[in-house]
């Protein structure tokens, strides 16, 4: 599982070929011991809990590179592996 960026503690990850338990685009983000997925489109969590801090930055930053998470999201279907995106600074 590529890590695709890295910020303020929280890692955000993308499976290869990842479409079997969430037929909806997504990323897997972890920060401590929470772990969740999170819809590319919309920002909200599918499964798991994160802190509420925490999940503003994400959802921010996924609002700011949703075009590029599309893009590794087709690149991750297909087994190929996604590119990294810039971090929330």
């Amino acid at each position: 599982m590529p890590t695709i960026s890295m910020f303020y503690g929280i890692v955000v990850m993308m499976f290869f070929k990842d479409n079997r338990q969430h037929n909806l685009p997504h990323i897997h983000i972890r920060y401590q011991d929470s772990k969740a997925v999170i819809d590319i489109a919309t920002g909200e969590i599918l499964d798991g809990k994160f802190p509420q801090k925490q999940l503003r930055m994400v959802q921010a930053w996924v609002e700011i590179h949703k075009d590029e998470l599309m893009a590794d999201w087709g690149l991750a279907l297909v087994g190929e592996q996604p590119y990294k995106i810039e971090p929330l600074r």
